[in-house]
């Protein structure tokens, strides 16, 4: 199947369903992070997603999968991260960051936030 110029997503350019939701309760830190996404691309057999994703004030553990990379650019607002050892880095509105596969840490949402994410599953080459 070729593809060609009609096959290009612009983000938001089409009407998604946005689907609402929060951390399941035993994960939740403070706070109440309710968010909302809307998942503008889906490829690769569900291996590939892309979207807008906002969430308000909390802080949540996350656990990446071992082959699920995120990659955010902060449109709004101001998140922190840490990891299990208890370093941190904040991101905020302009900032473009990778979450490596198996991460594992804290998300915290300092002020409401909005980014696009692309997430990929990519399995391990083995050698």
């Amino acid at each position: 199947m070729a593809v060609c110029i009609d096959d290009i997503v612009l983000l938001g350019e089409t009407a998604v369903e946005i689907e609402r939701f929060a951390p399941e309760s035993a994960r939740v830190l403070h706070g109440r992070p309710e968010q909302s996404a809307r998942n503008d691309y889906g490829g690769a057999n569900g291996r590939l997603n892309v979207g807008e994703w906002c969430c308000e004030p909390g802080a949540w553990r996350v656990a990446y999968d071992d082959d699920e990379y995120e990659f955010c650019h902060m449109l709004e607002g101001r998140v922190r991260l840490s990891d299990g050892a208890g370093r941190s880095r904040e991101f905020r509105a302009g900032d473009s960051f990778v979450i490596p596969a198996g991460f594992r840490g804290i998300w915290e949402t300092l002020e409401s936030c909005r980014k696009h994410y692309v997430i990929c599953r990519i399995a391990p080459v083995s050698g």
